[in-house]
């Protein structure tokens, strides 16, 4: 687990596979911007080429671990049928759905220093507006 003032990033090993096919070790990491508060980004790739990355909701992640949860494409499952030290997370796109698997333990050590950076609820008090709205715009911030 690796934490700055800004950012909290946790890598680690994921079981990938297709709905059919057998799982896969793939490089993961779980990466955290206090900027962008309320999202997670999960990055999945081999060691070679550019990752694949799924932005999603904090609490999306937060809540898989008490229940399955979760609509469209990305769902959380907790402690996913034979593998009662895992979550699943499934992934779908027009191209079709991943499984990923990821250890509980690392996915809850990450979240736990998520929230020790920006405590649920407070999520606004970390928002630039006037940067995002600035960069919507397409201008810069400086004179």
């Amino acid at each position: 687990m690796e934490q700055h003032l800004s950012t909290v990033t946790c890598t680690m090993t994921a079981r990938v596979s297709a709905l059919k096919g057998p799982p896969l070790p793939l490089p993961a990491e779980l990466h955290y911007r206090i900027a962008d508060p309320y999202a997670v980004r999960l990055s999945l790739g081999p060691s070679t080429g550019p990752p694949v990355t799924w932005v999603f909701a904090r609490e999306l992640l937060a809540d898989g671990f008490r229940r399955p949860t979760g609509s469209g494409d990305v769902l959380v499952l907790p402690r996913y049928g034979q593998k009662p030290h895992s979550i699943r997370i499934v992934l779908s796109n027009f191209a079709g759905t991943a499984l990923v698997d990821l250890a509980a333990t690392g996915v809850a050590s990450f979240l736990r220093e998520t929230f020790t950076s920006v405590p649920g609820g407070t999520e606004g008090d970390h928002l630039d507006l006037d940067g995002a709205i600035t960069a919507l715009m397409g201008r810069s911030s400086k004179p």
